[in-house]
């Protein structure tokens, strides 16, 4: 305590800091003052959007009305029970690109929401400087003085009409839907992992229908060039076979091409390199198989688990509370500012009682004129709030069409398949029996050509059919909003985003 005696003898305390004990009093009558005021400009309501009870398609080839369960929605790629696509989508929630751009962009809004809520508090600021001058002779003493100053200011702006708040309130919304915006990152990026994977499995089907087909096109070749070259035939049947031949061997190089393809976009999506996964992928694997059942729910739930659909709202909500801080611009501004400092022309005599500086008082600022400005500011907020009702009813509308068109695409293409399986029976019958017919002379080789091209094009057919129902389905998981909460189960941040 001694060493504070020197110190205290040439500072008065009292005089020094009793005035700046007001600033808390006028901190507590201005937060009396704002619990009391009402916030301008509209308060949000959610808007409301009426939907069918039930959907238009019908639900036939395993689709049900029942609602879905949360748990198969959020990993709904277990139900194709391929261990390799589960682990290219565990691998994805930790690699891929996209996921990591979309949680860069929440750490931006959160950190603009900080921006936006730092407003409400009050601010303080410090100060020093030493400034030395010396007067000009002609207009004054010409003498030289030094100055040496310290000191804290602080300002706050009241919030009286809540502007600040609304600006507060469409920060939060902004976070929110750029949670929701990593949501949809979500659902669309499990989707081209899965869908990408079963092009990569229907182009290695493909390929090995090709082949087959290619083994007994060349059989026959070599069958029908022996008999030529034995005089029982004429050559037109050689010619015949080795361009059918041929023909099926130009058909490789586009599967082969399109199988990379698909690969090296596997490879991406997972943020990895090309070619990084064609070792899981080299070995051929079997498209994955639907289940028998799947609860897709009424059009309502959709609605409200669709993470678009949660971002579009989120965005109007923000929009909404803008409109009130631009308001609130219409109204005077109201602040409170004060300063404690010292100041002297010499640095020994910085710290006597004398030196102190000491100032406080409110504030207000009102715009009178500007033209109009403030309220065309009002109306495109307005405008802008109109078109983010329009874009959320968009949205809306097309999620029901995406649903609907998935439940459409997958229920037919499944009838489809029955027809393409019986097809490619009576293809294959066909074409053992016209072979054995010519080899016996009872048909002309075009029989043969025929029945072979025919079998190779419904097998093909098949294949692709095959692969088409389980894409439709994935489609239609991500129509429903299936996935997102899966990185929820996944990610150890998990209280980072809004799940609800």
């Amino acid at each position: 305590m001694n060493g504070l005696k020197p110190f205290k003898d040439k500072i008065n305390f009292k005089k020094f800091v009793f005035p700046w004990l007001w600033i808390p009093l006028a901190v507590f009558f201005a937060v009396t003052v704002m619990t009391g005021c009402a916030t301008v400009g509209p308060d949000y309501v959610p808007p409301e959007f009426n939907t069918q009870d039930t959907w238009h398609t019908d639900l036939k080839k395993g689709l049900s009305m029942q609602s879905t369960d949360p748990e198969t929605l959020a990993r709904w790629w277990t139900n194709l029970n391929d261990p390799v696509l589960s682990d290219f989508m565990e691998l994805a929630i930790v690699t891929n690109l996209d996921i990591r751009e979309a949680q860069a962009r929440i750490l931006e809004a959160r950190a603009r929401r900080g921006i936006s809520e730092a407003r409400l508090f009050p601010t303080v600021d410090s100060s020093g400087a030493y400034t030395q001058r010396r007067s000009s002779e002609n207009a004054g003493s010409g003498t030289e003085s030094k100055l040496y100053s310290a000191g804290f200011d602080a300002g706050w702006e009241l919030d009286i009409f809540g502007g600040i708040r609304r600006a507060v309130e469409a920060a939060d919304a902004d976070l929110q839907a750029a949670e929701d915006d990593l949501n949809h990152v979500l659902v669309s990026l499990f989707a081209e992992i899965a869908l990408n994977y079963v092009d990569v499995r229907t182009f290695q089907t493909r390929i090995m229908v090709a082949e087959t087909n290619l083994q007994n096109q060349e059989e026959t070749y070599n069958l029908t060039r022996f008999r030529f070259e034995a005089g029982l035939i004429d050559e037109l049947p050689v010619k015949q076979a080795l361009y059918n031949l041929e023909n099926t061997r130009s058909q490789l190089p586009t599967l082969r091409t399109g199988l990379e393809a698909s690969k090296n976009r596997v490879a991406i999506l997972i943020g990895q390199q090309p070619g990084a996964v064609h070792y899981k992928l080299d070995t051929y694997g079997d498209i994955p198989v639907p289940p028998l059942q799947l609860a897709v729910g009424v059009p309502a739930e959709t609605l409200r688990h669709r993470p678009d659909i949660r971002r579009a709202e989120r965005r109007l909500a923000a929009q909404n509370a803008r409109i009130g801080a631009a308001v609130a611009d219409l109204y005077p501004k109201f602040n409170l500012t004060g300063s404690i400092g010292l100041e002297s022309f010499s640095s020994t005599g910085l710290f006597n009682s004398g030196s102190h500086t000491w100032r406080f008082g409110p504030g207000i600022f009102w715009n009178i004129f500007d033209a109009g400005a403030i309220r065309r500011n009002i109306d495109v907020q307005s405008a802008l709030q109109e078109q983010a009702l329009i874009q959320y009813e968009s949205t809306v509308l097309s999620a029901l069409e995406e649903v609907e068109n998935s439940m459409v695409a997958y229920v037919q293409e499944q009838f489809r398949h029955e027809s393409l399986i019986t097809a490619t029976e009576a293809a294959r019958e066909a074409a053992l029996l016209s072979q054995d017919r010519f080899a016996a002379g009872l048909v002309d080789f075009s029989n043969v050509l025929d029945s072979q091209r025919s079998l190779l094009s419904f097998q093909d057919q098949l294949a692709g059919s095959k692969g088409d129902i389980t894409t439709n389905l994935i489609r239609l998981y991500k129509a429903l909003g299936g996935g997102w909460t899966s990185f929820y189960e996944n990610n150890e941040d998990k209280n980072s985003t809004r799940k609800n």
